[in-house]
Formats: structure tokens, sequence, C-alpha cells
């Protein structure tokens, strides 16, 4: 048992994506097919900075849906279970996560926060809660194993796992799905543990489709005000007259 560290791997996203936002935009707006106009796209006669330029200015009148034709795939460990009760809210997505039912959680892992790494008796006395719960929860398995569970035992004794129990999630979200994550998960207000991860994915989106996601992030980044209010501003923006 030991304290997990974030990792987040790009495990796929949609083929030419700039690409592709540009011709659904272009579709709403164009007399023709798009279809004769895509070996176009794919062959460069129609310049990125171009089809950047065009993307960008229908964004900013407020026309977003195109680009939930582009998705990316995420592969995500080293979140706690307390993460993920927070990132699967995000419902226009798809969730593949590890199974506490099937998974053997004997020597599980878990994520420790930055506020109680700090301090050594919070340090010390979470570890060994960790310790504790580790041996509840083999103890249990042996138990209803001893009574006839068998491989059942895992989804009776997970019931004592804590929200800081690692996990790992496969992740799947639209670029509008993404704008809307980033907006509320980039903010300094969100929880240190979700706003770290969504960080990490903007960071690979923007490697992947810069264009389009360089404006992305927390809301006031993007307006160049809080929307929060007086009360819950972090002041890194004015507020809203």
């Amino acid at each position: 048992m030991s304290a997990k560290s974030l990792h987040v791997a790009l495990l796929a996203h949609t083929p030419e994506p700039l690409s592709l936002i540009y011709a659904a935009f272009r579709q709403c707006y164009h007399a023709g097919f798009v279809a004769d106009m895509w070996p176009k796209l794919l062959a460069g006669e129609i310049p990125r900075l171009k089809q950047a330029e065009f993307v960008n200015r229908i964004l900013e009148s407020g026309h977003v849906s195109p680009v939930e034709h582009v998705s990316f795939t995420f592969a995500i460990e080293g979140v706690s279970r307390a993460l993920t009760h927070q990132l699967v809210r995000h419902r226009i997505a798809s969730y593949s996560q590890q199974s506490q039912r099937y998974v053997d959680a004997s020597a599980f892992e878990y994520v420790l926060p930055p506020a109680i790494a700090k301090i050594a008796g919070a340090k010390a006395r979470f570890e060994a809660l960790m310790r504790e719960i580790g041996d509840a929860y083999r103890d249990l398995k042996a138990i209803l194993e001893e009574n006839g569970r068998g491989d059942k035992a895992k989804e009776d004794a997970r019931f004592v796992l804590p929200q800081a129990a690692e996990t790992r999630i496969v992740a799947t979200m639209n670029c509008r799905s993404l704008f809307n994550f980033f907006e509320q998960r980039c903010c300094a207000r969100a929880q240190w543990e979700i706003r770290g991860l969504a960080l990490r994915m903007l960071d690979l989106c923007r490697g992947v489709l810069p264009e389009v996601f360089s404006c992305a992030g927390a809301k006031c980044e993007r307006l160049g005000y809080c929307p929060e209010g007086e009360k819950f501003t972090c002041g890194k923006y004015p507020l809203q007259k």
C-alpha cells in the first residue's frame, strides 16, 4: 500500500479533428455538400490557418454544436474514488472504471491529499488508517471466502474501502463537453484533485487541437471577468459589473 500520483494518457482522438470541425461548420453555411470538400481538406488544399480562423470566428458567435463531432479518450490513474464521484457528474461522456467487485483491493493504493501530507501528524494518522482499512478488507474477504462467498467476497469486503482508494478510469468526451468540463474544473475554486486532472487533460487537448482549445479553461479566462460573485471569487479577474 502506498500513495499514488496522477497520470493521464491520451489514448485516442477523432482523426483530423480541426478539418472535421471545419467541415461540420461549413456544412451549416455552405450550399454545397461538404463531402466534396473533404478530399481537399485531407490533401491540405485548404490551409490549416484558414480553417482555424473560420472555426474560431464561428465559435465566437456562440455557435458551438459542431465541435461535438470530435472526441478525446483519456486513460486516467492515480486518482481517488472521491475524484471519480465528481467526474461522472459530467454526464455527456462515456466512462469505464476499474471495478472493486472484480479487482482484489487487498493491497489497495490511495491518494494522499497535499494538505494532509505536509503535516506530519496528519500524514501519520492518515497512513495508519489506510493500513487499518487494508487489514479490515483482507480479514473480511478471508472470512467471507471461508463462509462460502468465494469470488463474491470482494464485492462485500469493498464496503470498507475509503474514498481515498486509488482507481483507474477511461473517459471519453466530445469537445463541447470538454469545454464545459474545463470551465468548471480548471477554476481555482474547483477541488484540488479534479482541478489537477482537468489542467492535465487540457494540456493534452491543446497538444492535438490548439486552434480550438487555446481559449479553453476556467470561465474567467474566456470572459475576462469572474462570474462567481464577490463571495466566491479568487481575485484573479475583476468581478462582473
